[in-house]
């Protein structure tokens, strides 16, 4: 059977559900938050409520170890504050990368400089933008809900 091709906001509200119901399986109080809520989709605790933090989720329709992020994500490095990568793998299971955020500003800060000091394809120097991106190339991410803390 082949895959249904998502647009940006099904892929987007489907990574979100896939996370707190991963979540969930996995003994985790998850809840989805309303849209106005600024950088935070799930809400997660542990069992017993001691410990709970917030995840941003970011969904890629396939199976990619790279994501476009906002330059406004640099403001958001906060020590309960998580990004989970969902890659939903054309149909297949998803994978999840589980990052800290100070993981992710510092990765896209870093990458974006090198971006800017690096010549473009005839030469030129590239001109600013506020796209980032953030690459997992060796999956050292993949599957760590152990950095939750949870």
């Amino acid at each position: 059977m082949k895959p249904i091709k998502l647009n940006s906001g099904q892929s987007g509200v489907a990574g979100e559900y896939l996370c707190a119901g991963e979540l969930s399986r996995r003994g985790y109080l998850a809840t989805l938050t309303l849209k106005n809520s600024k950088g935070v989709d799930v809400l997660v605790s542990n069992a017993d409520a001691s410990k709970t933090v917030a995840i941003q989720v970011k969904t890629s329709y396939g199976n990619s170890t790279k994501w476009i992020l906002a330059q406004k994500i640099e403001e958001f490095d906060k020590p309960n504050l998580f990004y989970v990568f969902v890659n939903l793998n054309f149909g297949n299971p998803p994978d999840y990368f589980i990052v800290p955020s100070h993981v992710v500003v510092d990765s896209i800060k870093k990458y974006h400089k090198a971006w800017l000091d690096a010549p473009g394809r005839k030469g030129q120097k590239h001109k600013d933008n506020p796209m980032r991106l953030f690459v997992d190339k060796d999956k050292q991410y993949l599957g760590k809900w152990e950095l939750l803390g949870l």
